[in-house]
């Protein structure tokens, strides 16, 4: 019977993270994961270059059934323990797009070198690839496991096996089956991060557009984002409809301001009173792409020359393009989504910790929690610093 001091079930960005603290004072530690390679989520994130973090990650751009949960976590691992973490490894950075604010940090080189960077880390732990989990078992004061086929027991079990987001690259339920197993609350889960799917008639203006982008203020529930939309075949992507996915609801509409910032009323004005004779269509062609102009225009029976409406007709132009009203029907599911809603319930972890209240040793961490962060390296800072918690939280028990 081998046995070590603690087992963590996940070779991803927070089993792996959670590894070297676990590590740090001499224990044992055993990382078991059924894929090929470890990390590769964290390998194929931000296009190749991992965007690992953001400057304003707080507990305020996180989704819980308790929005306190995370805070305690992220003020003790932040966004700048990592960098200095990075630094340590010679790993250079940037921020996207500083200019619009959004905070999001990539690797100047490619993403390969943060899982370098972890296994550097998670050196002095066990990595077991290609393992099942066949079985886990608890006798009240340690945990006995069977890994394909071969019993290991340990004290410490920490449950790092992520949600059921993209499938394709092995993502399964097993966090979800371990805490039922031990009789933790589940909340309900769904994809998040997902572009939104839309119904035949919708489609049939929306599909044409494929691959036309627009910056737009795109808002559900009450929360708005101001960043890129993206049309598909499908229905709508890019950053701003990932956003807001994690809060629209089946049978809710979004809005989608397409002119974000601007003054739609007043630009129409202002082109009416400089050339009359200017088709509607044209003058939208000046505020929107060519092709997403003529949609609308189509779509909302636009037509006619500018000196032929009314402030009234700008103004209810002016309306549809700040107010697009659109009721998506669904979503592309966890096969695209990037992170899962929903977990195992905060009320039963400590949030200090990351243990379990009612099982000794039991540890949840990263995306399997009912934590989630917006898109922008947030799910990847809750990782590092959920891992920080309960690493840091095994090495003090020795």
């Amino acid at each position: 019977m081998e046995h070590v001091d603690t087992i963590i079930l996940g070779a991803g960005a927070a089993g792996l993270f959670c590894a070297g603290f676990a590590a740090a004072r001499g224990g044992s530690v055993l990382v078991v994961d059924h894929a090929k390679r470890p990390a590769e989520k964290v390998r194929i994130s931000g296009g190749g270059r991992c965007n690992f973090t953001n400057l304003y990650a707080e507990a305020g751009n996180y989704l819980s059934g308790n929005p306190h949960f995370a805070k305690s976590a992220l003020a003790r691992y932040t966004q700048w323990d990592f960098i200095d973490l990075l630094a340590r490894h010679g790993i250079t950075w940037h921020e996207k797009n500083p200019e619009k604010g959004l905070g999001q940090l990539f690797c100047d080189g490619k993403s390969a070198a943060i899982v370098d960077m972890l296994l550097s880390e998670a050196r002095a732990a066990d990595i077991r690839l290609e393992t099942s989990v066949d079985e886990i078992a608890h006798d009240g004061t340690a945990f006995r496991l069977i890994l394909s086929g071969r019993p290991v027991t340990c004290r410490h079990l920490v449950v790092a096996t992520g949600g059921k987001s993209i499938p394709k690259m092995g993502a399964t339920g097993l966090g979800y089956q371990i805490a039922s197993q031990f009789g933790l609350p589940v909340t309900d889960t769904r994809p998040g991060l997902v572009p939104l799917t839309f119904a035949p008639h919708e489609l049939d203006w929306i599909a044409p557009l494929a691959g036309t982008a627009v910056e737009a203020r795109v808002s559900a529930q009450g929360t708005s984002f101001d960043e890129a939309l993206l049309f598909t075949h499908r229905g709508l992507s890019g950053p701003s409809i990932l956003q807001i996915s994690n809060y629209w609801r089946e049978g809710d509409a979004i809005t989608v301001d397409l002119l974000p910032g601007q003054n739609a009323f007043e630009a129409l004005k202002a082109a009416r009173a400089e050339n009359g004779r200017r088709q509607l269509q044209t003058a939208l062609a000046t505020l929107l792409p060519a092709k997403l102009a003529q949609a609308l225009a189509e779509k909302f029976a636009l037509s006619g020359n500018l000196a032929d409406q009314s402030d009234k007709a700008l103004h209810a132009v002016a309306d549809q393009l700040h107010g697009l009203t659109l009721k998506p029907t669904g979503s592309e599911g966890y096969r695209t989504a990037e992170v899962t809603l929903g977990g195992v319930d905060t009320d039963a972890l400590s949030s200090k910790t990351m243990e379990t209240k009612s099982v000794p040793g039991l540890y949840f961490i990263g995306e399997v929690v009912d934590v989630t962060g917006w898109l922008g390296g947030y799910n990847f800072q809750w990782a590092w610093a959920s891992a920080a918690a309960a690493g840091r939280a095994i090495a003090d028990q020795g």
